[in-house]
């Protein structure tokens, strides 16, 4: 299995080496050449696998230059229970008449990002190791939350490597803030930019194609890559779970093999929503992927009309991973969807840097609402699914669960379609304090972040994640905060060149 490059097609190279650059040198995204298949007597038995087993099975299909004693030694390290507070890594929760939450957010950093990033500091040594590369490994990696903290987390104190996070000033909760400012390890570092995510993911794509700064790391023994879904390394590991909660559906009983299930995912950069793709294309019954959007609803918009269009006001809301204008692996989508257009990719993507905005073609719209259904709902509609479910089902659930919650009701209304669905749950409420608290009992609070985990404890079921807990008593250790515009040269005198 080689990789091409959405923006050079020609370009091609192993999966070692897709994981090792992390992008393609024009800025494109490495692509794998096919599509494995998965057959129905496969996924049967991948359900009676633990799930280290199952992700190493799927991993064997599309990181072919890896042998089987490398794909072990990735996955038996990272899924295990001194990881992840459960067994199952992922769990399967029955909310309601056929639908099924996967809590995604058992692992260090109570987000669903840990079921990759705990992964890919394995990929990354191993693959390094594979090509003979001895260079340091820099680590740059753009968040809106939830990404920054898992990768620092996946990285922190990894031989060879170094990690440097850029967030949004006031764009991530204050959970998810004091994760990152109380980060412990030797070669990690932490800086707010004066902007949204999307001024912190652009400035890091540009810094990764900046001739003068990959010379200026190449003459001292450096090389970038990246922890974002922008990673091939990064993506893999999601499709896996998604395989996983339908070959344990089957194990347990909840659908018959071959039965289609529906798949919501609240998304914003659209990596997980595209790992539930390339799992209905490995053979995983898929009736429809739903497509969950917050007020930013760029995606819902380009799905539903085929125009993708950032030229619109940014809000900052109670589910901020979500918080994003610019959905990085639309562009793996399209690149597959177009036939492997290089050509076709860079001219909407030229489009989209110049004039912020790009309109597919009529086939393109075509594949999109035949794959994709799509919806959006604002703060105050999140606020009361959680209030909702909390008071149905003695569930509570996240703010970005809950926007995935919303549009999937809103489509089971409007369509009458009653086929069983998963919904992921992408993160613990523990991180969302304020907003679930204020969602479950009507009003805001001012108590303290941890006051507030307590009393959602006192309320739900759900163990506050001994990964918070322990934040109370953290002291934080960053708190640089930059213009937008400063990226660059920060990462310079971060690195000491």
């Amino acid at each position: 299995m080689f990789y091409n490059s959405t923006r050079n097609s020609s370009v091609k190279v192993s999966s070692a080496e897709a994981i090792t650059q992390g992008i393609s040198a024009e800025g494109g995204l490495f692509v794998p050449e096919s599509i494995p298949e998965l057959t129905p007597d496969e996924i049967k038995a991948i359900g009676d696998m633990k799930y280290a087993d199952r992700a190493a099975y799927i991993f064997s299909k599309f990181l072919t230059d890896f042998t089987d004693a490398e794909i072990h030694y990735c996955t038996d390290n990272a899924y295990s229970t001194k990881n992840f507070e459960t067994e199952s890594i992922a769990e399967i929760a029955h909310l309601f008449d056929g639908t099924y939450m996967l809590e995604l957010w058992h692992g260090p950093t109570c987000a669903f990002k840990d079921m990759a990033l705990q992964i890919l500091p394995y990929f990354l040594t191993t693959s390094a190791k594979k090509i003979n590369l001895d260079k340091k490994i820099v680590i740059l990696v753009a968040t809106s939350g939830d990404t920054g903290k898992a990768a620092l987390e996946g990285f922190k104190d990894v031989e060879g490597t170094s990690i440097l996070v850029f967030y949004p000033e006031d764009g991530v909760s204050p959970m998810q803030k004091r994760q990152m400012k109380t980060q412990e390890g030797g070669n990690v570092g932490v800086c707010a930019i004066k902007g949204n995510f999307d001024d912190c993911q652009n400035g890091v794509k540009a810094i990764f194609t900046d001739d003068e700064v990959k010379s200026a790391l190449d003459a001292n023994g450096m090389m970038f890559s990246s922890a974002n879904s922008i990673n091939w390394g990064r993506l893999v590991p999601q499709i896996v779970y998604y395989v996983s909660t339908y070959a344990e559906l089957v194990k347990n009983g909840g659908i018959e093999l071959g039965e289609k299930i529906n798949i919501v995912v609240p998304t914003g950069n659209f990596g997980n929503i595209l790992a539930a793709y390339y799992a209905k294309h490995m053979g995983i019954p898929v009736n429809k992927l739903i497509c969950a959007s917050n007020i930013n609803n760029v995606l819902t918009d380009f799905i539903n009309t085929g125009v993708y269009d950032r030229n619109r006001k940014f809000y900052a809301t109670v589910s901020p991973s979500m918080d994003i204008l610019i959905s990085s692996n639309l562009e793996r989508l399209l690149y597959i969807m177009t036939g492997r257009n290089d050509e076709q990719i860079k001219e909407w993507f030229g489009q989209l840097s110049s004039e912020g905005r790009y309109e597919v073609s009529d086939d393109i719209k075509a594949k999109l609402k035949e794959e994709f259904c799509a919806g959006f709902c604002d703060d105050e509609q999140t606020k009361s699914v959680i209030r909702e479910i909390y008071e149905k089902y003695s569930y509570t659930c996240d703010t970005h669960t809950a926007v995935a919650v919303k549009v999937y009701n809103e489509y089971r209304a409007s369509t009458g379609d009653t086929t069983k669905t998963v919904i992921a749950s992408t993160a613990s409420p523990y991180k969302f304090s304020s907003a679930v608290l204020e969602a479950i009992e009507g009003s805001a609070s001012d108590i303290d972040e941890y006051a507030k985990v307590d009393r959602i404890a006192g309320l739900s079921d759900i163990p506050v994640p001994s990964a918070l807990a322990d934040l109370k008593n953290k002291p934080e250790r960053f708190g640089d905060v930059i213009e937008k515009s400063e990226q660059k040269n920060y990462v310079l005198n971060t690195l000491g060149l």
